[in-house]
C-alpha cells in the first residue's frame, strides 16, 4: 500500500483525506480487508490524527471500513450479497434512464456520446491502462443519465457513484468485457437515436447483468485463493 503526503493544514483537511482514502479503496490501492493502522497511516500521510480519524468516521458511515474487534478498521470486503444487490439495483434505475433518454433527448445531445466510444475505442486500441478506461466508462454514463432528464433519477443513480466505481475498477482490468462494453455503448447509442426505449432498457439491463457476472467470478477466484492459502 503506497500513499501521498501532500496534504496540507486547512479547515477540510479531512474531508482531502476521506476522498483521498475513497479513491485508494476503489482503486484497490487499498486492498479489501486491509486493515487501516491511525498512527502508521497519519505518519504516512504526513498529517496529524484528528483529520484521520474525522475520515475514519466517515468512511465507516458511507459503508467503506468496519471496526475490528481488536481495535482499529479494516476496508470491508465485497460480499456477494453486496454485488447482487448493488447491480440489482442499476440494472432497474439505469435501464429506465436509457428509456427516458430515448424519448427525450434531441439529435445533437448524442455527439458526447458518441464521442466517448470512439476516445474509449482509441483508448482500447493504445492499451492504456483501466484506470483511463473507467475515467472515459463513467463519462458516457453520466451522459447517458442526463439525457434522461429526470434530476431525481440522476440523485438515486448518483448515490451509487462510488459503489459502482468500485466494480467498474474491478470490470475493465478483464480485457474481454472492456471490448464487450464499448460494443454495448454502440448499439445503445443506435436503440437510443431510434427512439426505441425498450430496446435500450433491456440493452442497459443486460450490460450490468454482465458487469456483475465478471465481478462475481473475481469474487469466486479470490475466494479460492484464500482457501488454497490457508490449507497451504
Amino acid at each position: 500500500m503506497k500513499l501521498s503526503n501532500n496534504f496540507k493544514d486547512r479547515k477540510s483537511l479531512g474531508q482531502d483525506v476521506f476522498e483521498y482514502l475513497e479513491k485508494a479503496i476503489i482503486d484497490q490501492t487499498i486492498e479489501p480487508g486491509a486493515r487501516l493502522v491511525e498512527n502508521r497511516l497519519a505518519e504516512m500521510l504526513g498529517i496529524s490524527r484528528t483529520p484521520l480519524r474525522e475520515a475514519f468516521h466517515k468512511l465507516e458511515r458511507e459503508g467503506w471500513i468496519e471496526k475490528i474487534p481488536s481495535g482499529g478498521f479494516k476496508v470491508v470486503t465485497l460480499t456477494r450479497d453486496d454485488i447482487e444487490q448493488t447491480f440489482g439495483i442499476r440494472s432497474v434505475l439505469e435501464a429506465y434512464a436509457a428509456r427516458l433518454a430515448a424519448e427525450n433527448h434531441i439529435a445533437k445531445e448524442l455527439k458526447p456520446l458518441e464521442k466517448t466510444i470512439k476516445e474509449y475505442q482509441k483508448c482500447l486500441e493504445a492499451g492504456r491502462g483501466s484506470n483511463k478506461l473507467q475515467e472515459i466508462n463513467t463519462r458516457f454514463h453520466d451522459i447517458l443519465y442526463s439525457l434522461s432528464k429526470s434530476p431525481r433519477l440522476i440523485k438515486m443513480i448518483n448515490q451509487l457513484r462510488a459503489q459502482i466505481s468500485r466494480f467498474r475498477q474491478i470490470i475493465l482490468t478483464q480485457e474481454e468485457y472492456a471490448k464487450e462494453s464499448n460494443l454495448d455503448h454502440i448499439k445503445m447509442v443506435e436503440a437510443i437515436k431510434q427512439r426505441d426505449g425498450a430496446k435500450v432498457e433491456e440493452l442497459v439491463r443486460k450490460h450490468i447483468i454482465k458487469g456483475r457476472n465478471v465481478v462475481l467470478k473475481q469474487l469466486e477466484q479470490t475466494d479460492q485463493r484464500e482457501m488454497e492459502k490457508k490449507s497451504a
